[in-house]
């Protein structure tokens, strides 16, 4: 008898420094996950309208384009409320209030494990 193992979640990674993105993309994969890029919020919209396999949204909070990733898993929230919000930064840490609900948020830099240990724990 085969047992199956569980389906694979799917990271969506918006960051709009392009080596931040690729390590943190990298580390992602690694740990077993499906992983999309993002290097905006509107093309992360974008993304979750034609990707309805993302289970998790992991954004930087300061970006250029038409939102930043506060207002992006604000959106995030209120259009697929079953998608789970990891929110980083290095310099902004907005109040929990600011936040939906379940939020998870962390400061950069961070190491790798501290972000296996996000993704591990939201699962």
């Amino acid at each position: 008898m085969m047992t199956t193992s569980p389906p694979r979640l799917t990271v969506l990674v918006v960051e709009d420094e392009p080596l931040i993105r690729m390590n943190a993309i990298l580390t992602i994969e690694d740990a077993g996950y499906n992983v999309i890029e993002a290097s905006n919020a509107d093309e992360a919209l974008a993304l979750l309208e034609t990707h309805p396999e993302i289970d998790i949204v992991f954004s930087d909070i300061e970006m250029p384009g038409s939102m930043d990733g506060l207002k992006l898993i604000h959106a995030v929230r209120e259009r697929w409320p079953s998608v789970i919000l990891i929110l980083a930064s290095g310099r902004v840490s907005p109040p929990v209030e600011a936040m939906p609900p379940d939020t998870v948020f962390f400061r950069k830099p961070y190491f790798e494990r501290d972000l296996l240990t996000v993704l591990a724990s939201v699962r």
